[in-house]
């Protein structure tokens, strides 16, 4: 009986405190539904309408998203992914080598804070399309107004800690099956209420790319807020799309993540997140917001998350976004869990993971969490980001520099530099941002700051001494990653595999032309072909998630 209760501890073994061994390397297709299960989600409504709400000016949308997420996608594959493929651990193990346990304990405690905070507002989101089937009314102020709104996000809350437990393998598996769905929701939610904006705006039917233009020139993006105000700029727009996943890429956290890549080309699958979350999505979740404002006749700012999905798409809108907050929630709960380990002596993954499931659980009770959404990711990530840039710094620029890498291990000394730079580039942004400049736009100069300081302050406090004294080659090097095994003997193709993802594939097909089918009916019986959709799209649905979930355990036995 001990034979399987080691192979399932195995199995769910996350190298907590170690390499990733070779063994345990996973493919293209884990990382590709990772980050779009993950950036395809409840953010990406919250984010979506703020746009509109905010006053963005369609051109500024369109262009700005496509500037500021390439950017993040270079920042997932130049900084973040060659430091964890070099590694093999987490940046809350990896910082505790080069920071030591007072600076680990800083970082990883401010790391799983601003995380619960995080994944309480997507759970506080799921809870928002939970609470449509029991009559509750829409949270959308600072504190929740009917108790049985606290029961339902208890109960996602329970749901989300218990997929976090289950580690980063079942995380992929879990979002690999809801990725595609989610992004076809917004796509289908966003063509569902096409026409009734072209009504309000004058145009009729949208049947061309020039009168989608003019829809979203006039009722969605109208570069001006709905008090009349001057909207965001292009630069606002970019800025904010670079800098929203900050503490993720340029702050490492995904090195958790990327830790299991082969190698680290692996980071630019990020664009599945970016690209297909961060653009697509974002914008479909505009038009959504804008045209269930027209359906509902109700200010955007008074509707939340679930209200807007179940304006366009009924039931399947209201699962599209409990799912999307889980797939965000989950792994944003899974790192926070790996934060607070790392601190701890020998503290279990899944006894913490739970611990931070009932913290955050209690934040997402709280509706503010989400209303404040895009302000706070700007904050966590500019709080967060200098610790990357520490052990960036330390991993690639030392040797460089001639200076000792794990110069504070190798002397047992605290590692006071790491906390100055750090704290020094914060008051930096503090200051600037005092001074009128933007949340958005302060991240290259604390990047550069926490760099500049964390360079002079090292050699100063005995980087460099200890280099000329002990020689730069003795310094402990981080482990080499492990050899890839030799590529196993192809397979024979699953037949029963592949049928079930062509089921899958027609699924969405069907969902895809239900969603069309109103787009292009234009205002002569729409309500009729809406209601339709609203009506029949949950059956593919349940059709899709049937032939997806057989694809992936078909493919994961093999």
């Amino acid at each position: 009986m001990s034979e399987p209760t080691s192979a399932a501890a195995e199995a769910h073994y996350e190298f907590d405190r170690e390499p990733v061994s070779a063994d345990r390397l996973l493919g293209p297709g884990h990382f590709a539904a990772s980050f779009a299960g993950e950036h395809v989600a409840a953010t990406e409504f919250v984010i979506g309408a703020s746009f509109v709400s905010w006053g963005a000016a369609i051109g500024d949308v369109f262009v700005g998203l496509a500037v500021g997420n390439l950017l993040a996608v270079l920042n997932w594959a130049l900084l973040c992914a060659p430091v964890a493929v070099d590694t093999r651990l987490t940046l809350y193990w990896y910082l505790r080598r080069i920071g030591g346990p007072a600076v680990t304990a800083v970082a990883n405690v401010l790391n799983a804070l601003l995380y619960c905070v995080l994944a309480g507002a997507m759970i506080t989101v799921a809870a928002s399309a939970v609470r449509i089937p029991f009559g509750i009314p829409a949270q959308t102020g600072l504190y929740p107004t009917d108790a049985r709104f606290v029961l339902v996000v208890v109960a996602v809350g329970g749901l989300v800690t218990w997929l976090a437990i289950a580690g980063f393998r079942r995380l992929a598996d879990f979002a690999m099956v809801c990725a595609p769905w989610m992004f076809l929701m917004f796509l289908v939610g966003a063509l569902a209420v096409l026409p009734r904006l072209g009504e309000a705006a004058g145009v009729g039917a949208v049947g061309s790319l020039a009168e989608f233009w003019q829809v979203g020139e006039s009722t969605i993006w109208t570069g001006r807020t709905p008090d009349g105000a001057e909207g965001l700029s292009f630069w606002h727009v970019a800025a904010f799309a670079w800098v929203c996943n900050l503490a993720m890429n340029a702050g490492l956290s995904d090195m958790a993540l990327l830790r299991y890549a082969p190698n680290a080309r692996y980071g630019l699958f990020s664009i599945f997140g970016t690209f297909l979350g961060h653009y697509v999505a974002w914008i479909a979740a505009g038009v959504m917001g804008a045209g269930a404002a027209v359906l509902m006749g109700n200010p955007l700012t008074e509707i939340d998350s679930g209200g807007v999905a179940y304006a366009a798409l009924g039931w399947a809108g209201a699962l599209a976004v409990v799912i999307a907050g889980w797939t965000t929630s989950n792994p944003t709960i899974y790192r926070a869990g790996l934060a607070l380990q790392a601190v701890t002596r020998n503290g279990s993954r899944t006894r913490i993971t739970l611990g931070v499931g009932v913290v955050t659980t209690g934040i997402a009770c709280f509706p503010f969490v989400f209303s404040r959404l895009l302000d706070f990711v700007g904050v966590y990530g500019l709080v967060l980001c200098p610790a990357g840039a520490i052990v960036l710094t330390e991993h690639w620029w030392f040797p460089r520099l001639g200076l000792r890498r794990y110069w504070a291990e190798a002397r047992g000394a605290l590692n006071v530099p790491a906390l100055v730079a750090w704290l020094g580039s914060l008051v930096v942004a503090f200051a600037l941002n005092q001074a009128g400049v933007h949340l958005f736009f302060l991240f290259v100069p604390t990047y550069l700051v926490a760099v500049g300081l964390y360079v002079v302050l090292a050699a100063r406090a005995g980087a460099e001494e200890a280099t000329r004294s002990e020689g730069a080659e003795a310094a402990p090097l981080p482990p080499a990653p492990p050899v890839a095994p030799a590529a196993a003997p192809v397979k024979e193709p699953d037949r029963m595999a592949a049928l079930w993802g062509v089921v899958a594939l027609a699924a969405l097909a069907v969902c895809f032309w239900l969603g069309l089918r109103v787009a292009l009916g234009g205002l002569d019986g729409y309500t009729e072909s809406h209601d339709a959709l609203r009506r029949w799209i949950g059956w593919p649905t349940v059709v899709y998630f049937a032939a997806g979930t057989m694809f992936v355990r078909a493919r994961e036995r093999r």
